[in-house]
């Protein structure tokens, strides 16, 4: 064929297609009209049913129908009547703890004469950096007079104010905010402590907070927002950890408030101790940061391409360079919700999204991950679900102890070879003493799948002497041991298992298990929990759609420990932590591997998205009575004494305000 052919040819194919996608380009434009047309008449027909009387007569029955639906949707959650009845007992009682975190906690006349007294060695000076924009008045005078009242004197509030021209002092056209720069000189007058600067011109949060920085002259530097409150203590709960705890990056608990009240809390926000993991998925740590100025590597604090988000972007790259982080448990910061603020809702700052993805990527990227997606999740935009990338395809070695149930061992592996996506697997079942006629015929069926073992030990039933010899049998680079009595959910569940317990710092992830019922029954163990006081598992019982404390059920976050029946765990470092402890026959074996692994420096993480069923203890039964009982009592006993420093230290992911007799992030009562 002759050239100038295969030219027309080709020339003819690209109009044909520029043609087609012309015509798509025309008919989506035309379906937009029309949706657009659509819009507008039901906003339309909308207005014209809220302005009509019968509509507003209405509104009493409408609220008393909406609040009947909301404690049907509670009891649905909560179980039944006894939980719910329960749970409007403690929304009585958090209303109590609103007011004991807010003014009560306050210090009395003797308290702030003793905390003003105290002689630290190390008289810290803090530097409070407030950016400044068109802040109402009364909302600046309550924020300036919180750090007035701090019981520790020795600090300087940092004032940059980009306000506009318009609001500011000598403009007749004040509006709402008053005169910003009138109000802050009046005070800095009054006290030398107070460095006020206007600004030429409005840089953003990020460009004002640097400007502050420059007038701060401070050891430490503090980040507070200007419509904010501080507790009167703060400042000498940090100087505390600084001089005992040689600090040098600290934060606290925080509440939302509205209607200018502080004890009118939206949100009571009682954090975990420093956690990575966390800190990816969720800028927990938010207020009110403090920390060491040599921490900075440069003249900037916040970076102007992360604006929305710059406090996440700050923290993330500040927590990397401090050598001793502390949370301190307590309730010192007050952040005020009202319309435009992000406490409000990220929705008021849209672009605070793609900014926080940003940070979030620009730390991995440091820290050497390639190739990971981040994504928002049902909790929120900004809460993440951080997807890293697999490195090759390692053998995963599944290991099931099993004893009888051929209906539970079958389901649990028919759900693993017809759901799972990843496929470099092997799965070892040890038997242990089976008698009943059905599980061997079972296991001669098991023969003919080329990805199942069944191997024999023949000793008393032992749950971690079981499961490491059926270790030992296997030949994985990574070791899941996996209950019989699960069934696998998520098609991906290994590749979120592997994902982060390829990481090497990490050492033992686990999933989110359900009972039948769709409840939880494995979300992360709390060290501490429960009756014992050894260890129980957070958010349990609660509802499959349930989003947690805080999100806590929508990513992954570094916890003490994880069930053993589902762990998954570097082959070597299994091994290097000395398998499971063969004293603890049956309860507890999975937390003290854990503590052990912790023990060596390494994270143990949860999951939310690798999920499984779990019917729990229908292998062996439950540990409420008779010899089950007994054994239970003296491996807790064991497992407290061999523990005993780390528990009275408390779970450090898990906030000490919280009770441990709750598995649902409740408060003391």
């Amino acid at each position: 064929m002759e050239k100038n052919s295969i030219d027309n040819i080709i020339v003819g194919s690209m109009e044909e297609a520029y043609r087609k996608e012309h015509q798509k380009c025309a008919e989506l434009a035309e379906r937009i009209a029309i949706l657009e047309a659509e819009k507008d008449d039901l906003t339309f027909r909308l207005n014209r049913i809220k302005s009509n009387p019968l509509w507003k007569l209405s509104a009493p029955l409408r609220k008393g129908v909406h609040f009947i639906i909301r404690q049907k949707e509670r009891l649905r959650n909560t179980g039944n009547l006894k939980g719910f009845l329960g749970k409007i007992r403690y929304k009585q009682f958090e209303k109590k703890a609103m007011i004991y975190h807010g003014t009560e906690s306050f210090p009395s006349a003797e308290e702030r004469e003793r905390q003003s007294n105290t002689a630290f060695e190390h008289q810290i000076k803090f530097s409070i950096l407030v950016p400044l924009y068109n802040t109402p008045e009364d909302y600046l005078r309550e924020m300036i007079e919180s750090v007035q009242a701090q019981t520790y004197a020795n600090w300087e509030l940092c004032l940059a104010d980009g306000s506009d021209v318009g609001l500011d002092a000598g403009s007749s056209a004040q509006g709402r905010y008053g005169s910003v720069g009138a109000i802050c000189r009046e005070y800095a007058e009054l006290d030398k402590r107070i460095i006020y600067r206007q600004l030429e011109r409005n840089e953003g949060i990020s460009g004002n907070t640097n400007q502050c920085l420059k007038l701060a002259t401070g050891d430490y530097i503090g980040l507070f927002d200007h419509d904010d409150i501080l507790h009167p203590c703060v400042l000498y709960e940090y100087a505390k950890a600084i001089n005992e705890q040689g600090a040098d990056y600290i934060y606290c608990d925080e509440a939302t408030f509205k209607k200018n009240d502080i004890n009118r809390m939206v949100t009571m926000h009682f954090k975990p101790d420093y956690a990575i993991d966390n800190l990816r998925a969720n800028n927990y740590i938010c207020h009110f940061s403090v920390f060491a100025r040599k921490l900075l590597k440069s003249t900037e604090l916040f970076r102007p391409r992360f604006d929305g988000s710059q406090d996440h972007d700050m923290i993330l790259r500040l927590t990397d360079a401090a050598e001793k982080i502390v949370h301190v448990p307590k309730l010192l910061y007050y952040w005020r919700s009202h319309p435009g603020s992000t406490a409000a809702g990220i929705n008021a700052k849209t672009y605070a999204i793609e900014a926080a993805k940003g940070a979030v990527s620009d730390h991995l990227r440091k820290h050497g991950f390639d190739h990971f997606q981040i994504s928002g999740t049902k909790a929120f935009e900004t809460i993440f679900k951080i997807r890293y990338e697999l490195i090759g395809e390692p053998l995963i070695s599944i290991v099931i102890a099993n004893k009888d149930h051929e209906s539970d061992l079958r389901r649990c592996i028919d759900s693993i070879l017809s759901r799972s996506t990843y496929e470099n697997y092997e799965i070892i079942v040890v038997e242990n003493n089976s008698e009943s006629q059905e599980i061997f015929a079972y296991y001669e069926e098991l023969k003919g799948k080329a990805r199942v073992r069944v191997v024999t030990y023949d000793g008393a039933f032992n749950y971690s002497l079981v499961n490491n010899f059926g270790v030992h049998q296997s030949q994985g680079e990574y070791i899941l041991l996996l209950n019989n009595d699960t069934q696998v959910i998520s098609v991906n569940w290994l590749e979120e298992l592997l994902m982060y317990a390829q990481r090497e710092d990490v050492g033992a992830v686990g999933g989110k298990l359900y009972y039948a019922d769709k409840t939880i029954q494995h979300a992360g163990i709390v060290l501490g929990l429960g009756a014992h006081r050894t260890a129980g598992h957070s958010h349990y019982r609660q509802h499959r759609e349930n989003l947690g404390y805080m999100g806590r059920l929508c990513y992954a976050q570094n916890v003490s420990a994880v069930t053993g029946a589902c762990l998954m765990i570097k082959r070597k470092l299994f091994m290097e932590a000395g398998g499971l402890d063969e004293s603890f026959a049956v309860s507890l074996n999975d937390v003290d591997f854990c503590l052990k692994v912790r023990e060596k420096g390494y994270l143990n993480i949860f999951t939310p998205f690798a999920e499984l069923y779990h019917y729990e203890s229908k292998s062996r039964g439950l540990d409420d009575s008779g010899e089950n009982a007994r054994r239970y009592d003296e491996e807790s006993s064991r497992f407290r004494d061999r523990w005993r420093a780390v528990l009275d230290k408390g779970d450090p992911y898990y906030n000490i305000n919280f009770s441990l007799d709750r598995s649902d992030f409740s408060l003391k009562v």
